[in-house]
């Protein structure tokens, strides 16, 4: 376990967990104008199953919220995953912003482009 990583790949809009240089996990994001501060948008989260049952869709969503927190980003969680993590972890609690009919028509919209495109 010592050999895995995260890292943020921004061109891909994700935060990813390597194992030897090799993508084992993603929480995938969409970034969204907010308004009054830069959103980012997690929607989906995921770890290869051989690895689970370690902690690591743990430390992956510590370093993809940790990330977004320190870029001012807010921290929108349409993820079941990350919705979880954050009940558990009220730190995050003063950067989170309630999802709305807005965020989800926005990542219905991103997420079709990006299939048609």
């Amino acid at each position: 376990m010592n050999d895995i990583t995260v890292r943020h790949n921004p061109e891909r809009e994700r935060f990813e967990l390597l194992d030897a240089g090799n993508v084992i996990g993603k929480a995938a994001y969409k970034e969204h104008d907010g308004g009054e501060s830069p959103q980012r948008i997690f929607y989906h989260t995921v770890v290869n199953e051989e690895y689970g049952g370690q902690g690591l869709a743990g430390r992956l969503a510590t370093a993809a919220l940790d990330s977004t927190v320190e870029s001012g980003s807010a921290i929108v969680p349409v993820c079941p995953f990350i919705k979880k993590f954050l009940a558990k972890h009220p730190e995050y609690l003063g950067s989170v912003v309630a999802v709305t009919p807005a965020h989800l028509e926005f990542l219905e919209s991103a997420l079709a482009a990006r299939t048609r495109g």
